[in-house]
C-alpha cells in the first residue's frame, strides 16, 4: 500500500489536513524553518557570489530525525508550505534535508484550507519555484549584511544595542520625519460662521454654511472678524440663489488583502498588526465548527490579491440573492484591479464557504476569532454587492455680501451599506435639506455662535496608517509589516502612545546618524527599487548575484567612510550633588536606552542607580510627596510622584501651586496644539474636569 508524507508548517494546519487525507497519508509539521544562516557569525560568504552558509537550527534535531525517519519510509513525499516565497525557500530547505530532488513534482499550493482544496493540489503536485525560493534568499542576504555589516560599527561608535535593519530602518525614518513635521507646524488660527435659516411662512429649519463674500472665499483669521461677519449675517435678509438635486453612487471597497485586513482591524477592531496576523492564522489553519469538523474558515491570509476564484464569485453572488434579494446583486459581479506586482494567482483573503455566515459558527469561535472573521466576511459579501445611492440636495443661498451653502444626504438605496458598521452609517448618515426653488425668500431664526478652529498638524502614525505608507511607497511586502512593526517597537525605535506611534531617543539618535552616513541605503525610492528587483527575481526577470553587487558595493564604501569619519561617542560625565548612600561618591548622569538616570561613578564596585529626578515644586495630591517631571519613551513629557511606586500618582497635564475652587483639588494645566494653556481640575468628579467636559 501506497504512503505518502506531506509536510507543513504548523501543527494545527497538520491536524486539520490530516482529517481530510485516508490512512495513506502522513501529516508532519516542520515547525517553521529547519535551516537558516547561523546567529554567530555572518554565514554569508561575500567572495563567491554571495553564497549563504546555512546550518540546522538549533533545537530542531530530534525532529529533523522524525521527519527524515518518516520520509524513508514514504513512498511520496509532498512539501505543502505557505504558498508564497517563504513557504518556498521552507519547501527548498526542507527538499535539501530529507533529499527530495527541488525538480521533481513535489511541491503543492492551496490558498484555503478545506478538503477539496487540500485534495485538488494532490493531484497537481509540481517543481519548487527556485524563482521564488532565490527572491526569498535575497531578501535574507540583504537583510543579513546591513544587520551584520552596520550592527558592530554602531556598537563601536555610539552604543551597544543599536541595530540597523534594511527595511525597518526606513520605517522608522518615516516615522522620525513625520515627528519633524509635527514638531516644526505652527498652527493658524481660522473661524467658521453659519446661519439657521427657515423657508418665510415654513417652519422646517435647516443649517447653511458662510462660504463666500462676494466673489472671494471666506476667510476669518480672529474674534473680531468673527464678530463682525456675525453681525452683518443678523442685518441680511435671504434668498434661494440656485438649487440642485444630484444623485450620488457610493461603490463598494475591494476584498481584503493582506495590508487593508490589518488597516481594517486596527481602526474598527483596535488589534494591532501582530493580533491581527495572528487571529488570521487561526482562522486559515482550522477552527472545529461543530458537526463539519475542523475547517479552515479563511483563505491564506498573507496576499495583495483582490482577486475572488470564479467558483467563490458564483457562491456569493447566489448567497446575495437569496438573502437579500435581486435588487442587491449586480447583474454582474464586480471586479477589482490590484496594485501592480500583486500575484494574481493568489486570492483575496475571503470566507473559504460564505454560507458559514459569522452567525451560524459563532458559538464554536473566540470573541477575537468571530470580530475579524466578521469584519472578512462582510466585506467579501459587501464587495459583490450593488451601489450605494443617495440623493444630495444643495442650496446656493445670497445674504447679503456672503454667498452661503446648505447640503443634505438622504440614503435611497442602501446596496451594499446593509452590512456596514454603525461607523460607516454615521458617514451616510441622513441630513434633510428642502429643495427650494431659485428666488425663494428665506428667514433667518438664528446666527450661530462663530466657532473658533487651529489648522492641525500631520497626524502621527498609527499601525494602520503606518500600514498604508508602507504599502503607498512600495516598502516591504504584505507579509513584512507586522513584523517590521514589532521589530521596530522591540528594538525600543519607536513606542506606542495609545494608538500613536512617534520616536524613541533611541530612534532619533540612530536615525539620525544613518542619515549622515548612509541616507541613500534608508531612503525611500531606494529601498522601494529594492522591492522592485526582489519581486524581479521572482518573476525570472533579474538575477539574484547581480542585485546583490549593486547593493554591496556602494553599501561596502559607504561603511568604510562611516568607519573613519564617525569619531567614538562619548558622553560628557556630570556630577550632581546627589549623594550615593552606598558608597558616598557624588553621583552622576548617565545616558541609558530610556533616557537620563543617576549612577554611582564607582561602577563596577557599586552599582547603585536611581532616577533622574526634576522637581516642578508641586506637592502630590494623594502623599504629599514632590511632583518630578518624566519623560516616557517617545520622549513625551508627563507627571509623577517622587514615591512612585508606592503613590501611582501620574498625570499628562503639568500640576500647579493652585486648588479647585469647587472641591479643592489640585489644578492641572493643559497647553492645546496651539498653545493655549487651560487650567482644570484634577479630581475626574469635579465639575470643572477636563474628563469631566468631555463626558
Amino acid at each position: 500500500m501506497t504512503q505518502s508524507l506531506v509536510i507543513v508548517e504548523s501543527p494545527t494546519k497538520s491536524k486539520t489536513i490530516e482529517k481530510f487525507l485516508g490512512k495513506n497519508f502522513t501529516v508532519k509539521a516542520s515547525m517553521g524553518h529547519l535551516r537558516d544562516l547561523p546567529k554567530s557569525q555572518f554565514g554569508v560568504d561575500l567572495e563567491h557570489d554571495f553564497e549563504p552558509k546555512y546550518i540546522n537550527i538549533r533545537g530542531k534535531g530530534d525532529l529533523i530525525k522524525e521527519l527524515r525517519s518518516l520520509a524513508k519510509k514514504a513512498d511520496k513525499i509532498y512539501l505543502a508550505t505557505d504558498p508564497d516565497r517563504e513557504g518556498e525557500a521552507i519547501a527548498w530547505h526542507l527538499g535539501h534535508i530529507l533529499g527530495v530532488d527541488p525538480t521533481k513534482k513535489c511541491r503543492i499550493e492551496f490558498h484555503e484550507i478545506t478538503s477539496k482544496a487540500v485534495k485538488d493540489a494532490l493531484k497537481t503536485p509540481h517543481a519548487i519555484d527556485m524563482d521564488k525560493v532565490d527572491a526569498q534568499q535575497t531578501r535574507r542576504i540583504l537583510d543579513r549584511i546591513v544587520g551584520y555589516k552596520l550592527s558592530p560599527l554602531l556598537w563601536r561608535k555610539v552604543r551597544k544595542g543599536l541595530s540597523a535593519g534594511r527595511v525597518q530602518s526606513v520605517a522608522v525614518k518615516i516615522i522620525c520625519d513625520r515627528q519633524k513635521e509635527i514638531d516644526a507646524f505652527v498652527p493658524e488660527e481660522y473661524w467658521t460662521a453659519a446661519v439657521l435659516l427657515h423657508e418665510t411662512g415654513k417652519n422646517a429649519k435647516f443649517l447653511a454654511d458662510v462660504i463666500k463674500k462676494g466673489n472671494a472665499k471666506l476667510d476669518i483669521h480672529n474674534k473680531a472678524e468673527a464678530e463682525k461677519v456675525m453681525k452683518d449675517l443678523a442685518a441680511a435678509s435671504y434668498e434661494v440663489a440656485d438649487s440642485n438635486v444630484k444623485e450620488r453612487i457610493r461603490k463598494p471597497l475591494p476584498p481584503l488583502t493582506t495590508s487593508s485586513l490589518q488597516q481594517e482591524a486596527v481602526k474598527k477592531l483596535n488589534f494591532t498588526t501582530k493580533k491581527t496576523m495572528m487571529v488570521a492564522q487561526q482562522l486559515y489553519e482550522g477552527v472545529n465548527v461543530g458537526r463539519a469538523g475542523t475547517v479552515g474558515l479563511i483563505t491564506y491570509m498573507r496576499t495583495d490579491s483582490v482577486h475572488l476564484a470564479d467558483s467563490a464569485l458564483a457562491e456569493i453572488r447566489t448567497f446575495i440573492g437569496k438573502e437579500y434579494g435581486e435588487a442587491y446583486l449586480p447583474k454582474s459581479a464586480n471586479v477589482y484591479s490590484s496594485r501592480k506586482n500583486a500575484q494574481e494567482a493568489h486570492e483575496a483573503i475571503r470566507p473559504t464557504s460564505v454560507l458559514r455566515a459569522p452567525s451560524s459558527i459563532a458559538s464554536h469561535l473566540s470573541k477575537d476569532q468571530l470580530k475579524l472573521y466578521t469584519l472578512i466576511w462582510n466585506r467579501t459579501v459587501g464587495s459583490q454587492m450593488s451601489n450605494a445611492v443617495s440623493e444630495l440636495t444643495t442650496l446656493d443661498i445670497k445674504g447679503g455680501a456672503y454667498a452661503l451653502r446648505a447640503t443634505g444626504t438622504v440614503i435611497k438605496f442602501d446596496g451594499f451599506l446593509k452590512l456596514a458598521d454603525k461607523k460607516e452609517l454615521s458617514e451616510e448618515k441622513t441630513k434633510k435639506v428642502p429643495l427650494l426653488a431659485k428666488g425663494t425668500a428665506l428667514s433667518l431664526s438664528k446666527v450661530e455662535e462663530a466657532v473658533q478652529h487651529f489648522t492641525e498638524p500631520p497626524a502621527y502614525f498609527t499601525e494602520a496608517t503606518l500600514v498604508k505608507e508602507l504599502e503607498d511607497r512600495g516598502i516591504g511586502r504584505p507579509s513584512t509589516y507586522s513584523p517590521i512593526i514589532q521589530t521596530i517597537l522591540a528594538r525600543d525605535y519607536i513606542a506606542k502612545e495609545g494608538k500613536k506611534l512617534m520616536p524613541t531617543d533611541l530612534g532619533v539618535l540612530t536615525m539620525d546618524l544613518l542619515n549622515q552616513y548612509f541616507k541613500q541605503f534608508i531612503d525611500v525610492p531606494f529601498s522601494a527599487k529594492m522591492e522592485n528587483e526582489l519581486d524581479e527575481i521572482g518573476e525570472h526577470k533579474a538575477d539574484k548575484t547581480q542585485v546583490l553587487r549593486e547593493f554591496y558595493k556602494p553599501f561596502a564604501e559607504a561603511l568604510k567612510v562611516a568607519d573613519k569619519e564617525i569619531p567614538v561617542v562619548e558622553m560628557p560625565v556630570i556630577v550632581t550633588d546627589v549623594k550615593c548612600e552606598k558608597c558616598g561618591r557624588m553621583m552622576v548622569i548617565k545616558e541609558g536606552r530610556h533616557g537620563k538616570f543617576l549612577a554611582c561613578p564607582g561602577f563596577p564596585d557599586c552599582r547603585n542607580t536611581k532616577p533622574l529626578l526634576h522637581k516642578i515644586g508641586v506637592k502630590c495630591p494623594k502623599c504629599g510627596g514632590d511632583i518630578i517631571e518624566r519623560r516616557s519613551k517617545t520622549r513625551r513629557i508627563f507627571y509623577g510622584c517622587s514615591n512612585y511606586p508606592n503613590c501611582k500618582f501620574t498625570t499628562w497635564d503639568k500640576p500647579v501651586d493652585s486648588f479647585c475652587p469647587k472641591c479643592n483639588s489640585i489644578m492641572l494645566e493643559h497647553v492645546d496644539r496651539n498653545g493655549k494653556k487651560t487650567l482644570h481640575c484634577s479630581n475626574e468628579e469635579c465639575e470643572l474636569s477636563s474628563l469631566k467636559k468631555k463626558k
